[in-house]
């Protein structure tokens, strides 16, 4: 019995070093940023926007943000210190619904930063869902302020192992100009490879009401966005659209919610264009763009030369728009729409 209690008071004490060891290891590097800025020459890999963008956006050194889903991934902080003289952090969740946009806000304006200006993203496909949906689980421990629930990431196998353990082995240190950006290299970008990717959805044949979105979206505005612009009316919120290929508006034409999808960009930027703090860009109605299918590498998601245009004229003031013009930049898209030929697109041989 004896024997027993001395290896059983073994086993704790190994058991008990062990752990602290472990913790003391990721609290040390912090792998996720929840406690420290990063430690200077360490190889941080950071690829997962759901668990470290919440501790970038408390503990990295930044004046201004860059908020969205993927159409936001291939932007390259430095042409917004270049163009704009901003030091700024991507944190983007691709896929985001508001309410994601919601969750990381909460965490940048109670980190204490003093933010100059958020550079948001707006997918109107989104903006229609529910207010509380989010496109992955949010890890609450890793959002709020409190350590003492921290245990699920001080105490984690994968932690350990694929972000302490193996950037020490085969160090690739990621850089935060270009995180998150996309897999596709050039030679992706291109029309054949779209084309060969894409599927029309089936014809529709009852056409959407034009208000059909607004409830939801109104509900996601006044939940989780205009709050924080009503709160930092010293932060500049640059609220842009970004240009999907003319294959989303196929998409739209055979679901028929061409005009309802209009009243959503209509309601949006009428929303935020009530606040001084707000410019607002709308980039859908670029035909050089949106038309030329070399730019993207599916239907949506477009070459990062598209982003560094974005960003000049966020410099420049091309392309931004007020309540008083946007209805003559739906116009213009509604005739980019009416006048593309789709069937000449679709009738060519090498898809």
């Amino acid at each position: 019995m004896g024997m027993c209690k001395r290896w059983m008071a073994v086993f704790l004490a190994v058991w008990a070093v062990l752990t602290g060891a472990v913790v003391f290891l990721v609290v040390y590097v912090d792998p996720f940023f929840q406690y420290h800025e990063p430690l200077e020459g360490f190889p941080y890999v950071v690829d997962h926007q759901i668990n470290q963008n919440p501790g970038m956006a408390k503990h990295m050194e930044y004046d201004s943000v860059i908020l969205g889903s993927s159409m936001t991934v291939n932007f390259n902080t430095n042409w917004f210190r270049e163009l704009l003289g901003l030091r700024t952090l991507k944190l983007s969740y691709s896929g985001a619904f508001p309410r994601d946009q919601a969750n990381i806000m909460d965490v940048i304006f109670r980190s204490g930063h003093s933010v100059d200006a958020v550079f948001l993203g707006i997918d109107v496909i989104t903006y229609s869902g529910g207010v509380e949906e989010t496109k992955y689980p949010i890890p609450e421990y890793l959002y709020d302020d409190n350590v003492w629930n921290d245990v699920p990431y001080v105490l984690n196998k994968d932690v350990l192992l694929e972000y302490i353990l193996r950037p020490l082995a085969d160090p690739d240190k990621t850089d935060l100009a270009t995180v998150y950006a996309s897999w596709w290299t050039d030679e992706y970008y291109n029309k054949q490879w779209v084309m060969h990717n894409y599927v029309s959805p089936e014809k529709v044949r009852e056409e959407a009401d034009p208000e059909s979105y607004v409830q939801n979206v109104k509900a996601n505005m006044d939940v989780n966005i205009c709050p924080y612009i009503e709160q930092h009316p010293d932060t500049e919120f640059y609220i842009f659209f970004p240009p999907y290929s003319i294959l989303f508006w196929n998409d739209v034409l055979q679901e028929n919610h061409l005009e309802a999808t209009m009243r959503e960009y209509e309601y949006i930027a009428e929303r935020v264009a009530a606040y001084g703090n707000v410019r607002i860009f709308f980039f859908p109605n670029q035909e050089w763009i949106v038309c030329n299918l070399d730019n993207y590498a599916d239907y949506s998601h477009y070459h990062p030369d598209i982003n560094r245009y974005m960003t000049e004229c966020f410099a420049s003031g091309e392309c931004e728009v007020t309540a008083g013009n946007l209805g003559e930049e739906l116009q213009e898209m509604r005739e980019i729409v009416a006048s593309y030929d789709f069937e000449g697109l679709f009738a060519e041989q090498d898809w």
